[in-house]
């Protein structure tokens, strides 16, 4: 589906002027949104605007990183979106001239819809042009990140309180689940990070210097979300790494007491052993009373041995 936006030379805004009839009403800019194109759709991005067969390339060969290409009468884009239900990113390509912006994306996306429906609306933007539209794509599809970053920062303060009160498996598979979301949104954040820092320091972005404060803006949303998530990864790094010397720790009291208990019963299994022989010539083999005294020395010596081993605190550990 393709969708029109013209501002003609009469200050007159008009939507959804078919693709070849753009130049007949003189434009002072147009944006052209090009959402799940079919193949003839797709053409016109070679037979209409003439945009460089790579760029073109890029926006049907899904996925690429983010990053800006540049070229004699426009800029490309490749941004990434943030998928809120599977937190993967979902391409939007943009083309930026002097009097046109045309966004490729193979997806609905609401970010793209928002801003539309917000130059409708708002006459103070019609004259802006097509880089302050570039400009508001790219700070709506920053803001959709925030609320994923959020919501992951909150669960983490939430697992952290519960394991201050017990360890579980089922909290630690919840840590690394939150874990491998956190790389998805470090990978997407840091790539967008990269390239609005390129755009703020490139020499050859002109018509980007007027509104370099408002791509300052977003660069600063994406360095505070890059904070974010490195910190709530270094927060599950350390849920994990408590998690392992809490594990560990359970392990050596687990092996501490079969040691004690080894301990103890390895005289017992001795005497037991030597008392079990079956030979006719044994000293103490024919006492009436050999049994009863066996087990009373038996006793005696687990007695001993549990008790030197309090004494030196084994069972303290």
């Amino acid at each position: 589906m393709i969708s029109t936006l013209v501002l003609t030379d009469e200050l007159e805004l008009i939507e959804n002027i078919p693709v070849p009839q753009l130049s007949a009403v003189n434009p002072l800019w147009y944006w052209v949104d090009f959402q799940a194109p079919t193949e003839e759709e797709g053409r016109l991005l070679d037979t209409y605007f003439h945009f460089h067969p790579l760029a073109i390339e890029d926006c049907f060969h899904f996925l690429q990183r983010p990053k800006l290409d540049y070229y004699d009468t426009y800029n490309f884009f490749v941004l990434h979106a943030l998928n809120l239900d599977t937190l993967d990113a979902e391409e939007v390509d943009m083309f930026i001239g002097d009097n046109f912006i045309v966004s490729f994306h193979l997806t609905p996306l609401r970010e793209i819809r928002e801003v539309w429906e917000k130059i409708r609306e708002n006459q103070d933007m019609w004259t802006e042009g097509p880089t302050y539209i570039g400009y508001l794509i790219i700070d709506k599809l920053v803001d959709y990140y925030f609320p994923a970053v959020y919501e992951i920062e909150d669960n983490l303060n939430e697992l952290d309180s519960t394991m201050k009160e017990s360890f579980s498996r089922r909290l630690m598979d919840e840590v690394f689940d939150i874990r491998g979301d956190l790389i998805k949104l470090r990978r997407i954040v840091t790539s967008m990070r990269d390239l609005l820092y390129r755009i703020l320091n490139s020499e050859r972005l002109r018509q980007f210097k007027e509104s370099r404060v408002y791509f300052t803006d977003v660069h600063d949303h994406l360095l505070r979300l890059s904070e974010i998530v490195d910190a709530s990864r270094d927060i599950t790094a350390d849920m994990r790494d408590s998690y392992i010397s809490m594990t560990s720790h359970r392990m050596n009291n687990i092996m501490m007491t079969l040691t004690i208990i080894s301990s103890v019963f390895i005289p017992l299994t001795f005497i037991a052993g030597v008392y079990g022989m079956n030979f006719d010539y044994m000293p103490e083999l024919k006492w009436k009373y050999g049994y009863f005294i066996i087990w009373g020395v038996m006793l005696g010596v687990a007695g001993s041995l549990f008790w030197w081993f309090r004494r030196k605190g084994w069972f303290d550990m």
